[in-house]
């Protein structure tokens, strides 16, 4: 089965935008995992508008499953990803000021900063992803890095799907058979929902794992937190193509 992580950033918007400790990340984290998820996913920005880097201090003790901090690889966040030890880091390129992330890495530009990375991380047994579209030349880049896996930015798939989606899903599933065929692991996220995601895991079901935050806190105002992570679960079960 692909494991899901559970992405808690829109939890701590909801928290942030009255002040308090109301809904608490903390306990929300703890719950994802007792109704079932595989693992937590946080994303903290340089201003702190969801996920605070003091919430991830906070959070690591607790989770017994995996946790995954995300973000660009900033001098601050590095420290943070070395201090707390996650199961692992996905380096994504988003701008201090981008609303969410929305592209992949210019791997060919960047190689020497994320082979570092690579290095560094993996020299403290911590698990990399890298955030990549896809286009397979960057997929080859980013396997010689070293790096354990990347993540597919499926906003295109998500975007696309209602339009067509045998068309929307075949770049993604050529992405990943190229990962495949160079030894890397394969995450993927954005914009997954209940509506495409068992479509999405049905022709890539080599998918280690799928970070979904935004539709499945969502969906977990009508249909509760427990309810809609076995929701999303079910989608994930293995199924013939």
């Amino acid at each position: 089965m692909i494991k899901l992580s559970v992405n808690i950033n829109k939890v701590a918007t909801i928290r942030n935008s009255r002040g308090g400790n109301v809904p608490d990340v903390k306990k929300v984290a703890q719950d994802c995992e007792a109704f079932g998820a595989h693992g937590i996913t946080v994303h903290p920005r340089p201003d702190e508008r969801h996920i605070r880097y003091k919430d991830v201090y906070d959070i690591k003790p607790l989770i017994k499953t995996e946790l995954n901090i995300e973000g660009y690889p900033s001098d601050k966040f590095v420290d943070l990803a070395m201090k707390i030890r996650p199961t692992q880091v996905t380096f994504v390129p988003d701008a201090p000021d981008a609303l969410t992330s929305n592209q992949g890495w210019d791997v060919e530009t960047n190689m020497d900063k994320l082979a570092e990375l690579v290095e560094l991380f993996k020299s403290k047994n911590i698990r990399t992803s890298i955030f990549v579209e896809t286009n397979l030349k960057n997929i080859e880049l980013a396997a010689k890095t070293g790096t354990d896996r990347i993540e597919l930015y499926t906003g295109p798939y998500a975007e696309n799907y209602n339009k067509g989606r045998e068309e929307a899903i075949a770049p993604f599933v050529d992405a990943a058979r190229r990962a495949k065929d160079l030894g890397v692991g394969l995450n993927a996220g954005h914009d997954l929902s209940l509506e495409n995601l068992e479509y999405f895991a049905m022709h890539i079901p080599w998918v280690d794992e799928v970070s979904i935050g935004h539709a499945l806190v969502c969906d977990a105002l009508y249909y509760g937190l427990e309810k809609t992570i076995e929701m999303y679960k079910e989608c994930l079960k293995q199924k013939q193509n």
